[in-house]
């Protein structure tokens, strides 16, 4: 096992990875190493959701999801990357941060592990946001029973962004009895 790099980023990196499979034989990928992310489901009283709404040149679209950024402060650990996040970008501070998973987002090509919260007992707080994308940010609210219906008709497509809302929505509901 080993790796040759081939690109370094401000963020990430890529590498030409050598492996060995379970009968000996040796093969190559190409990996992308990532330090991680975190995403947080700011849920309100009226079961609401924060999100926000920015331009994505990946995929040529501006995208809904939930507030989410990368660890990149070293020693910071996610939760506290989580809070950090969410004032950045929605002007929000929880009373109340829930690990609801740990997911890796694409490991066919990456190692990149996004942690995503759930946040309750929301205040306002000033925004800090950096950026081209986030420059264009906008902040939107979204009802949690609404959320199949959003991803059914294509208005929500970001997978960590389903994934939490109905993560929160499970968690949410159960607390209401």
């Amino acid at each position: 096992m080993g790796e040759d790099e081939i690109f370094r980023g401000h963020i990430f990196s890529a590498v030409r990875a050598r492996f060995t499979d379970p009968d000996g034989q040796p093969f190559d990928r190409y990996v992308i190493h990532h330090p991680g992310a975190v995403a947080v489901v700011a849920v309100d009283d009226r079961r609401r959701a924060t999100l926000v709404r920015q331009p994505r040149p990946a995929v040529w679209a501006s995208v809904l999801e939930i507030p989410a950024g990368t660890c990149d402060v070293d020693g910071e650990p996610p939760e506290e990357t989580a809070r950090r996040e969410l004032a950045e970008e929605a002007g929000l501070e929880p009373e109340h941060l829930e690990l609801l998973a740990t997911t890796w987002n694409s490991p066919g090509v990456s190692d990149q592990r996004t942690y995503v919260y759930l946040a309750t007992g929301l205040r306002p707080c000033p925004t800090d946001r950096h950026g081209v994308e986030e420059r264009w940010m906008t902040v939107e609210q979204v009802a949690l029973d609404d959320v199949e219906a959003m991803v059914a008709d294509g208005r929500l497509m970001d997978q960590t962004t389903v994934m939490g809302l109905l993560l929160a929505r499970g968690v949410v509901d159960r607390a209401s009895g």
